[in-house]
């Protein structure tokens, strides 16, 4: 009589099951992680795009570290259009024409060794609003994922509004309004070219550096900056705001 091959036990099948269940496990709810992860970030972008922020985690932090903050936020058709004319000419030349992420002068920020940035305005106002400060690689995949979401989804114009608003310039002092009343007395509307070249000058160092009492250098850039504000409104790269 042929012998009889023994039948594996149903504990050992199920051992041997046991990984593929915990594998198919993980990666069911990977997946629904990042769903959900999608879907906060859409309602979060959408929800922006029409309520301004009542804060940002930056802000939130420096308000706690100095004692709060001034900011005053207006609507862009409140803000001198040379304060966002320089604004665009100083951080981001190319804003008009770019879907968020401008190659260009991110492949220039790598030749040059990091020494200077390749940030977008649109970049710069995701990782303001949404995510927090450094140069972690997580963030900065974080910000390169929501920033086309972000101009899917926003106008320019908003953008721009938003950036003026939440941009830092001073210790304590955020958003145009504020910067404007601070360095100069005036109001946001009020600002001359000079003065929104200079506001435009310090945006990449707030705290070293003065609006109303600048250094050569400040003086230097901020002429460069309304050069550069009058050749975009020339050129029409200033048509997506105006």
């Amino acid at each position: 009589m042929a012998r009889k091959t023994p039948k594996k036990s149903t504990r050992t099948v199920r051992l041997r099951e046991r990984p593929g269940r915990l594998m198919r496990w993980m990666l069911r709810y990977l997946l629904r992680g990042i769903l959900i992860v999608i879907a906060l970030a859409f309602v979060a972008t959408l929800t922006f795009s029409a309520v301004n922020p009542p804060t940002t985690p930056y802000m939130f932090a420096e308000g706690r570290r100095v004692g709060g903050v001034n900011q005053t936020w207006v609507p862009i058709e409140q803000i001198a259009p040379s304060m966002a004319r320089s604004a665009v000419a100083a951080e981001d030349a190319n804003f008009c024409t770019h879907w968020g992420l401008d190659l260009t002068a991110i492949r220039a920020a790598l030749a040059d060794g990091g020494n200077r940035g390749g940030s977008t305005i649109s970049q710069q106002v995701v990782k303001n609003v949404y995510l927090w400060q450094g140069r972690s690689w997580l963030r900065k995949s974080l910000e390169a994922l929501m920033t086309p979401l972000v101009e899917a989804v926003w106008s320019k114009e908003r953008i721009l509004e938003v950036y003026l608003n939440v941009a830092e310039f001073d210790e304590g002092v955020f958003g145009v309004e504020a910067a404007a009343v601070h360095y100069f007395g005036v109001q946001a509307k009020d600002l001359s070219d000079v003065q929104a070249a200079r506001l435009a000058a310090i945006l990449p160092a707030p705290k070293s550096r003065s609006a109303s009492q600048p250094t050569s250098f400040v003086q230097r850039r901020a002429t460069s900056i309304r050069d550069g504000a009058a050749t975009i409104a020339a050129d029409g790269r200033a048509g997506c705001f105006e």
